[in-house]
């Protein structure tokens, strides 16, 4: 498979062939799924919390004492039997990350790329930068480039100009080669990558 390179004004610049091995094999849906699930349980907060009877306020103190008075045996007011006692087994702060194995991911990555290429929405540029920094600047080059909706930008190392023009436009997203998963991939109707960048990806991939 073969993708044309463009400049900033969609001009035709060059081209770049796509290695096989990571753009044109199997769509293993499976290794997409494991991946997908376990970066959308990494980014989970994790923050909820119950109380439970030694964290809720109130006195320790036996209400009455244990037999005679015909009343059920208490402990204490904090006894989760009571309204307003303590919670059982509630939630506690905890991550919901886990690992998957390194070829694993490294396999749902190369099958979300085959994906994509495969639907062509893929867009190769010589390179993603916006001197300015301006918004403005960086919506009038992704409308150039006929990038609309939910749009990804990769590149080998994200410069703070361009990485400022983009963090205010909705639906687009600037990754590094380094931290791409599978779920950025999938989760983009287009993908505008640098030439650079998908060099770096088929060399780690391949």
């Amino acid at each position: 498979m073969k993708l044309d390179i463009v400049n900033g004004d969609n001009t035709k610049v060059g081209s770049l062939e796509l290695d096989d091995a990571v753009f044109g094999g199997r769509v293993n849906d499976g290794l997409i799924w494991e991946s997908v699930v376990r970066t959308n349980a990494a980014a989970r907060r994790g923050t909820h919390a119950t109380k439970n009877r030694g964290a809720v306020s109130g006195s320790g103190r036996k209400p009455w004492r244990q037999k005679g008075t015909g009343r059920a045996r208490v402990g204490d007011i904090r006894t989760p039997l009571w309204r307003k006692g303590g919670t059982v087994f509630g939630p506690q702060p905890r991550s919901y990350d886990f690992k998957l194995p390194r070829k694993v991911e490294r396999g749902a990555l190369r099958a979300a790329m085959a994906a994509r290429a495969q639907e062509g929405a893929f867009v190769v540029v010589d390179g993603l930068a916006v001197a300015d920094g301006r918004t403005k600047s960086a919506a009038e080059l992704l409308a150039r480039l006929g990038a609309t909706g939910k749009t990804l930008l990769i590149d080998v190392k994200p410069d703070e100009m361009t990485a400022r023009a983009v963090g205010n436009l909705a639906g687009v997203r600037l990754v590094p080669v380094a931290r791409l998963c599978a779920r950025d991939v999938m989760d983009a109707a287009r993908i505008v990558a640098t030439s650079a960048a998908i060099e770096r990806l088929q060399t780690a991939l391949a």
